[in-house]
C-alpha cells in the first residue's frame, strides 16, 4: 500500500492566517529561527570571550559580539527549517514547524532575510571587533547551514561531527574579539565544544531512531543500530569528559574545575546508563544531561571570570 501523501501545501498557506492571531504569526515567525539554539551559541561565544586572561573589551563590544553571533546563529537556523520543510513533514518532532506545515509561505523571500541577517552580523562584527572573530562568526553559521544542513546531513552518520563545529566557532570568535592570537584555553575549550555536540545529538537521534529513519537521515543510530550508537555515546563522553578537564592544567580556575567534573561526571553516567539499557528513556537522559553538563562548564567559566 502507499505510504500517505503530504496534504498540499495551499491547503495550509489558505487556512492558517484565518486561525491566527496577530501574536501566533509573530510567535511562528521567531519560531524559524531557532532562537533558543541561538541563545546557547551566543552564550559560549561571551565564555570564548570571558577565559580570554586578561581585560576584557568595552561593553558596546561585547553586546555587538553577542548580537553578531546570535543573528549569524538565527539566520543559520531560519535556513535550516527552509531547506529541510519537506523532510521536517516526515517526523513528529519537526512536523509542527512553519514552513513544513504552510502556515508560513516557502518563499524566495526568506533566503533574502536569511542572507541580509548574516551579511549584517558579520559586517558588523568586523567593523567593531575585527577581520577574524567576523570570519569566525560567518564560518560558525556557514557549517551548521551549508556544511552541517545541504552536504552532510542526508549523505553521512557522522554529520553532526562536522557540523558540531558550529559551537566551537563561536567560542573561537569570542576569544579572537579580545585578542586575534588566540590563546591556549580558547582552543581548547573549542575542543570541549566539538566533541560534545556529537554525544549530545546522538542521544537525541537514539530516542528519536524511528522517525529519523522513516525521513530517510542516516543519523549513527539508524546506520549502525540503537545498541552500538550507545556505546559510541558512551566512549564519546568519556572522551569529552577528560578532554574538558585539560584547561584546568592551562589556568583555568576552580570554579571551572568543579563544573567539569560534576557537569561531566553526571553525564558520563547518564551515557553509560544509556550503552547499558539502550532506551528512549535512557536516551532522553543522556540528553539531557548534556545540556546540565554544557550549562556547567558555561557557568564555571563564567564564575572564574567574576570572582577570581
Amino acid at each position: 500500500m502507499d505510504s500517505p501523501q503530504p496534504l498540499p501545501m495551499t491547503m495550509f498557506i489558505q487556512a492558517a492566517p484565518l486561525a491566527r492571531t496577530p501574536l501566533a504569526w509573530v510567535r511562528e515567525v521567531l519560531s524559524v529561527f531557532k532562537l533558543r539554539i541561538g541563545f546557547m551559541i551566543m552564550l559560549t561565544a561571551l565564555v570564548g570571550l570571558a577565559i580570554v586572561p586578561g581585560p576584557g573589551i568595552a561593553l558596546w563590544k561585547v553586546a555587538t559580539l553577542a548580537l553578531a553571533v546570535f543573528t549569524a546563529s538565527a539566520s543559520a537556523g531560519a535556513f535550516n527549517q527552509y531547506y529541510e520543510f519537506e523532510s521536517d513533514r516526515l517526523m513528529a518532532r519537526t512536523c509542527g514547524r512553519a514552513f513544513a506545515t504552510g502556515s508560513l509561505p516557502h518563499s524566495r523571500l526568506w533566503l533574502l532575510v536569511i542572507a541580509a541577517l548574516l551579511v549584517g552580523a558579520v559586517a558588523g562584527a568586523a567593523v567593531v571587533l575585527n577581520p577574524l572573530s567576523a570570519g569566525f562568526v560567518f564560518l560558525g553559521a556557514f557549517f551548521y547551514a551549508v556544511v552541517y544542513t545541504v552536504w552532510l546531513k542526508r549523505r553521512s552518520a557522522w554529520n553532526i561531527v562536522v557540523g558540531g563545529l558550529a559551537g566551537s566557532f563561536a567560542v573561537l570568535a569570542g576569544a579572537a574579539a579580545v585578542d586575534p592570537a588566540i590563546g591556549a584555553l580558547a582552543w581548547l575549550l573549542a575542543a570541549v565544544l566539538f566533541l560534545w555536540t556529537p554525544p549530545h545529538f546522538w542521544s537525541l537521534a537514539i530516542a528519536h531512531q524511528a522517525q529519523y529513519a522513516a525521513a530517510g537521515v542516516p543519523m549513527l543510530p539508524v546506520v549502525i543500530g540503537v545498541p552500538r550508537a550507545a556505546r559510541i555515546v558512551w566512549f564519546s563522553t568519556v572522551a569529552l569528559t577528560l578532554t574538558a578537564l585539560v584547561p584546568v592544567f592551562f589556568g583555568a580556575g576552580p570554579f571551572y574545575l568543579a563544573g567539569a567534573l560534576l557537569g561531566g561526571g553526571y553525564f558520563a553516567w547518564r551515557a553509560y546508563q544509556l550503552s547499558q539499557a539502550p532506551s528512549r528513556q535512557t536516551a532522553m537522559a543522556a540528553f539531557f544531561a548534556s545540556l546540565v553538563q554544557l550549562g556547567l562548564l558555561l557557568l564555571a567559566v563564567m564564575a572564574d571570570r567574576l570572582w577570581l
